[in-house]
């Protein structure tokens, strides 16, 4: 049996340019990328919007030739083993494309033949059940709701069943009861062993899913880790204080702080962990002569993170 890849994607030196077409002027999409994807990860792709996300998903997907560098999909060469590769891989786009004439069950059953999958091996009852789309199964594509479609996607996407799912935006522009069910399905491909890679642009769904994350901006990589030390990279912190009584301004002992008074009776502190403790805050609120009714502590959020490495980038190119 053949070993496993320790990644389930590799790249190495990715560049993409796209020549210059009458005015518009040449555009380097991705320069000398180099990314892992650790097998059976569920892994975040994040970026603004022109990052490069897209160009790298079609690369890996065989939409869109690479200028130079290598892609590995499942230990294959996309382009030395480009069959071996798209059967290792699959993609649910950000596009709702589908053929409008057939019902989920025809392309499904259209989709497998397509990737060589024989008639005695199919799973679309399977996959139609697990999608939520059995009773539509013979319904044309047509009627489907946008959210229907979205799944109809996810469906395609598994016919050959992919060691490696590459979700591109999937839940944009879609209710929050088909995310949760979509989520619940991925996390449970996941836990067997399917590798997720994920690009969306609701940070708290990156935050919440994935274990690991990837920022590229201008086609660099910016930054990649586990989710909880990107996390941790942001020296800040929020400590929000209710108070017993009305204030009119922040008292001046407490001027110290970075410290903002948000109506007559909530004080927001922000600090820095590696400087001074909450305790710090605490203390120096009942010094005031202050009482409070609750105090909580917020984290930084992932946006927060991104923002700031994203703006870095920025300041950098400039």
């Amino acid at each position: 049996m053949t070993d496993l890849p320790e990644n389930a994607v590799e790249i190495r030196d990715l560049s993409k340019v796209y020549k210059a077409q009458g005015r518009r002027p040449e555009m380097h999409a991705l320069s000398g990328l180099n990314l892992d994807v650790p097998r059976g990860s569920f892994f975040g792709l994040l970026g603004p919007n022109g990052a490069g996300k897209s160009t790298l998903i079609n690369i890996m997907a065989g939409l869109v030739l690479k200028s130079s560098g290598n892609v590995r999909i499942w230990g294959h060469d996309i382009t030395d083993h480009t069959r071996a590769a798209k059967r290792a891989i699959g993609v649910v786009p950000q596009e709702l494309n589908i053929d409008p004439y057939f019902s989920p069950r025809e392309a499904l059953e259209v989709q497998a033949g397509l990737y060589g999958v024989p008639k005695s091996e199919r799973r679309t009852d399977e996959i139609l059940e697990a999608v939520g789309l059995m009773d539509k199964s013979d319904a044309y594509a047509r009627t489907l709701s946008g959210g229907m479609r979205r799944r109809l996607l996810v469906a395609k996407a598994l016919v050959h069943t992919p060691p490696v799912l590459v979700l591109d935006e999937p839940t944009a522009g879609v209710d929050v009861e088909l995310r949760r069910q979509l989520w619940t399905y991925v996390r449970k491909l996941n836990a067997e062993g399917v590798t997720v890679l994920l690009t969306t642009h609701y940070l708290e769904e990156a935050e919440e899913l994935c274990d690991r994350i990837a920022i590229i901006n201008h086609g660099k990589l910016i930054a990649c880790d586990e989710t909880k030390n990107l996390m941790g990279k942001l020296d800040s912190k929020r400590v929000i204080v209710m108070l017993t009584e009305d204030l009119t301004a922040v008292p001046e002992s407490l001027c110290q702080f970075q410290v903002e008074l948000k109506n007559e009776r909530e004080l927001e502190f922000t600090y820095q962990p590696s400087q001074m403790k909450s305790s710090d805050i605490i203390s120096a609120i009942q010094d005031a002569g202050l009482k409070f009714a609750e105090l909580t502590t917020q984290e930084p959020e992932l946006e927060d993170i991104f923002v700031q490495l994203t703006s870095q980038t920025k300041e950098d190119a400039a």
